[in-house]
């Protein structure tokens, strides 16, 4: 089951309170002010800021 809209539209980065997007690949979610990318694991986003990774170029979906 992928993530709700209504979900990510309440969702926040933990690290800079920026809007998060779901990547293209659907594996993660970036951070748009940041470019932190956190996990989605088993349809479960791991909000963790330790577990993110930056990753400027990774594409969003649109």
């Amino acid at each position: 089951m992928p993530i709700s809209p209504a979900l990510l539209a309440i969702l926040a980065c933990p690290a800079c309170k920026g809007d998060i997007k779901l990547t293209a690949d659907e594996t993660g979610l970036k951070c748009v002010a940041c470019q932190r990318v956190y996990p989605v694991r088993g349809d479960i986003p791991v909000m963790i800021v330790d577990e993110a990774a930056v990753e400027p170029d990774r594409p969003v979906k649109p």
